[in-house]
């Protein structure tokens, strides 16, 4: 009778322990057949994003070129312009109210595809109303279609969550109305922020620099 419990324990001894190799070799064959190649999928993936964004061209923010061009005096006499209200985040608020820095762009498209404009101010402004700084020294032409940007670091922190852009365009000729917008980025963290604020025009017509000393 003993010997037969013995063969008994035995037997299941050895019942468990072909369970245990063939679930051993089942968690292999599906690391091999399903994580490794997800893992060589992510990998290839990102070489190839890598791959893409190292093939795309690099242009230096505000870059000047033929498109972009500073002048010293408008070459034609402006019929029309704007100036726009454009709303900046230099940080919003997170958690439990604190500050979360982000990268700031403005960006001015010119939308017309046959008439020049020229941009003519561009200035920053803080939360508390207060002018920062000139973004531009002379009138900024911009091509038919091209745009320019200007760039406020993240480590820029003098906007705050309120801060703002006041730009001024004019046209020597009727022309469609160019975009103009911010664009709030941070990527340091493992989730991404991004989001756009379009600019509000304040006034229409021919502005100079003439009007806004009388101000």
């Amino acid at each position: 009778m003993g010997n037969h419990n013995q063969g008994s324990d035995v037997s299941n001894r050895i019942t468990e322990e072909q369970a245990e190799k063939i679930s051993r070799q089942i968690k292999l064959l599906i690391f091999l057949l399903v994580v490794v190649p997800i893992i060589l999928i992510v990998i290839f993936v990102e070489f190839r994003l890598r791959s893409i964004a190292g093939s795309i061209p690099y242009q230096t923010p505000s870059l000047r070129d033929e498109a972009r061009m500073e002048v010293d005096a408008l070459p034609w006499h402006p019929v029309e312009g704007q100036r726009l209200y454009v709303p900046a985040y230099s940080h919003v608020y997170h958690q439990k109210g604190e500050p979360y820095p982000l990268t700031v762009t403005l960006n001015i498209r010119n939308t017309d595809d046959t008439n020049e404009i020229a941009i003519t101010s561009a200035r920053y402004f803080d939360t508390a109303g207060k002018e920062l700084r000139s973004l531009l020294k002379k009138p900024l032409r911009l091509a038919p279609l091209a745009a320019t940007e200007f760039v406020i670091a993240r480590d820029d922190k003098m906007g705050g969550a309120g801060a703002s852009f006041i730009v001024e365009w004019q046209a020597g000729t009727k022309v469609t109305q160019p975009v103009v917008e911010t664009v709030m980025v941070d990527t340091t963290n493992t989730q991404g922020l991004s989001f756009i604020a379009p600019a509000v025009v304040l006034s229409e017509g021919v502005y100079t620099q003439n009007d806004e000393a009388a101000q």
